[in-house]
Protein backbone atom coordinates (compact mmCIF):
# COMPACT_ATOMS: atom_id res chain seq x y z
CA UNK A 1 0.00 0.00 0.00
CA UNK A 2 0.91 3.40 -1.24
CA UNK A 3 0.36 6.97 -0.22
CA UNK A 4 1.43 10.37 0.37
CA UNK A 5 0.47 13.55 2.28
CA UNK A 6 1.53 16.81 2.42
CA UNK A 7 1.35 19.74 4.99
CA UNK A 8 2.10 23.52 4.64
CA UNK A 9 4.16 24.74 8.00
CA UNK A 10 3.93 28.73 8.34
CA UNK A 11 7.47 28.51 9.69
CA UNK A 12 10.94 28.53 7.46
CA UNK A 13 12.25 25.50 6.24
CA UNK A 14 15.30 25.58 8.59
CA UNK A 15 13.10 26.05 12.14
CA UNK A 16 10.76 22.80 10.76
CA UNK A 17 14.01 21.00 10.43
CA UNK A 18 15.73 22.33 13.68
CA UNK A 19 12.10 20.89 15.68
CA UNK A 20 11.62 17.83 13.35
CA UNK A 21 15.67 16.55 13.89
CA UNK A 22 15.53 16.47 17.94
CA UNK A 23 14.50 13.31 19.27
CA UNK A 24 13.32 15.27 22.61
CA UNK A 25 10.50 16.95 20.61
CA UNK A 26 9.08 13.33 19.45
CA UNK A 27 6.71 12.97 22.21
CA UNK A 28 5.29 16.57 21.61
CA UNK A 29 4.06 15.26 17.99
CA UNK A 30 3.68 11.38 17.97
CA UNK A 31 0.63 10.92 20.22
CA UNK A 32 1.39 7.96 21.96
CA UNK A 33 5.42 8.13 22.18
CA UNK A 34 6.32 6.33 25.68
CA UNK A 35 9.60 6.09 24.88
CA UNK A 36 12.48 5.84 22.57
CA UNK A 37 16.16 4.26 22.68
CA UNK A 38 19.24 4.57 20.14
CA UNK A 39 19.76 1.06 19.24
CA UNK A 40 23.50 1.45 17.61
CA UNK A 41 24.25 4.44 15.44
CA UNK A 42 24.59 8.09 16.42
CA UNK A 43 21.34 10.40 16.19
CA UNK A 44 20.34 11.76 12.53
CA UNK A 45 23.38 9.23 11.32
CA UNK A 46 22.37 6.88 7.87
CA UNK A 47 22.06 3.41 9.42
CA UNK A 48 21.58 4.67 13.18
CA UNK A 49 18.75 2.25 14.35
CA UNK A 50 16.26 3.75 17.06
CA UNK A 51 13.62 1.63 19.09
CA UNK A 52 10.32 4.12 19.11
CA UNK A 53 7.55 2.15 22.07
CA UNK A 54 4.28 3.29 21.62
CA UNK A 55 0.57 2.91 23.75
CA UNK A 56 -2.13 3.32 21.42
CA UNK A 57 -5.43 2.78 24.39
CA UNK A 58 -4.93 -0.63 24.93
CA UNK A 59 -2.24 -1.85 22.29
CA UNK A 60 1.57 -1.78 22.90
CA UNK A 61 3.86 -1.44 19.75
CA UNK A 62 7.39 -1.20 19.24
CA UNK A 63 9.23 -0.60 15.91
CA UNK A 64 12.26 0.00 14.63
CA UNK A 65 13.40 3.35 12.68
CA UNK A 66 16.61 2.71 10.94
CA UNK A 67 17.64 6.14 8.62
CA UNK A 68 18.43 5.44 5.56
CA UNK A 69 18.93 8.99 3.74
CA UNK A 70 19.15 12.28 5.76
CA UNK A 71 19.74 15.23 4.03
CA UNK A 72 18.65 17.88 5.82
CA UNK A 73 16.76 20.42 4.83
CA UNK A 74 15.78 18.89 1.62
CA UNK A 75 14.43 15.70 2.47
CA UNK A 76 14.75 12.68 5.22
CA UNK A 77 13.90 8.62 4.50
CA UNK A 78 13.80 5.93 7.05
CA UNK A 79 12.14 2.22 7.20
CA UNK A 80 10.01 1.50 9.83
CA UNK A 81 9.59 -2.11 11.53
CA UNK A 82 7.39 -3.83 13.83
CA UNK A 83 5.68 -6.93 13.71
CA UNK A 84 4.43 -8.31 11.01
CA UNK A 85 4.84 -4.62 8.85
CA UNK A 86 7.48 -2.68 7.22
CA UNK A 87 7.12 0.89 6.56
CA UNK A 88 9.16 2.80 4.34
CA UNK A 89 8.95 6.38 4.28
CA UNK A 90 9.94 9.45 2.57
CA UNK A 91 10.06 12.66 3.30
CA UNK A 92 10.24 16.14 1.62
CA UNK A 93 10.49 19.56 3.20
CA UNK A 94 9.97 22.24 0.08
CA UNK A 95 10.48 26.46 0.84
CA UNK A 96 7.21 27.69 -0.08
CA UNK A 97 8.68 31.04 0.61
CA UNK A 98 10.61 31.97 3.61
CA UNK A 99 8.10 31.67 5.99
CA UNK A 100 6.33 28.95 4.43
CA UNK A 101 7.40 25.08 4.35
CA UNK A 102 5.81 22.46 2.67
CA UNK A 103 6.13 18.68 4.07
CA UNK A 104 5.56 15.74 1.54
CA UNK A 105 5.44 12.35 3.11
CA UNK A 106 5.40 9.16 0.84
CA UNK A 107 4.51 5.75 3.19
CA UNK A 108 4.84 2.62 1.43
CA UNK A 109 3.73 -0.32 4.17
CA UNK A 110 4.70 -4.08 3.16
CA UNK A 111 2.80 -6.37 5.34
CA UNK A 112 4.23 -9.42 6.15
CA UNK A 113 1.56 -11.48 8.32
CA UNK A 114 -2.07 -12.48 6.70
CA UNK A 115 -3.95 -10.39 9.51
CA UNK A 116 -2.32 -7.36 8.71
CA UNK A 117 -2.81 -7.64 4.94
CA UNK A 118 -6.06 -8.27 5.84
CA UNK A 119 -6.04 -4.85 7.91
CA UNK A 120 -4.46 -2.93 5.03
CA UNK A 121 -6.48 -4.47 2.42
CA UNK A 122 -10.17 -3.46 4.41
CA UNK A 123 -8.60 0.08 6.33
CA UNK A 124 -6.28 1.69 3.75
CA UNK A 125 -7.53 4.82 5.07
CA UNK A 126 -6.94 4.11 8.70
CA UNK A 127 -2.84 4.25 8.10
CA UNK A 128 -3.53 7.35 5.79
CA UNK A 129 -5.38 9.30 8.74
CA UNK A 130 -2.83 8.23 10.99
CA UNK A 131 -0.24 9.94 9.25
CA UNK A 132 -1.89 12.78 8.62
CA UNK A 133 -2.86 13.21 12.34
CA UNK A 134 1.17 13.04 12.67
CA UNK A 135 2.19 15.68 10.33
CA UNK A 136 -0.91 17.93 11.73
CA UNK A 137 0.13 17.59 15.08
CA UNK A 138 3.70 18.31 14.35
CA UNK A 139 2.69 21.44 12.96
CA UNK A 140 0.34 23.08 15.56
CA UNK A 141 3.62 21.41 17.74
CA UNK A 142 5.89 23.55 15.55
CA UNK A 143 3.87 26.59 14.93
CA UNK A 144 1.76 27.25 18.40
CA UNK A 145 4.07 24.87 20.83
CA UNK A 146 0.81 22.33 21.58
CA UNK A 147 1.97 19.24 22.67
CA UNK A 148 0.19 15.95 22.82
CA UNK A 149 2.34 14.65 24.73
CA UNK A 150 0.24 13.52 28.15
CA UNK A 151 1.10 15.34 31.52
Amino acid sequence: MKYTCEISIDLPREEVIRKLDNPENMKHWQKGLKNYEILEGNPGEVGTRMELEYQMGKRHLKMVETIVKNDFPYEFHANYDAKGVHNIQRNFFHEVDMNTTKWVSESEFQFASWGMKVMGWLMPGAFKKQSYNYLNDFKNFAEKGTSVAES
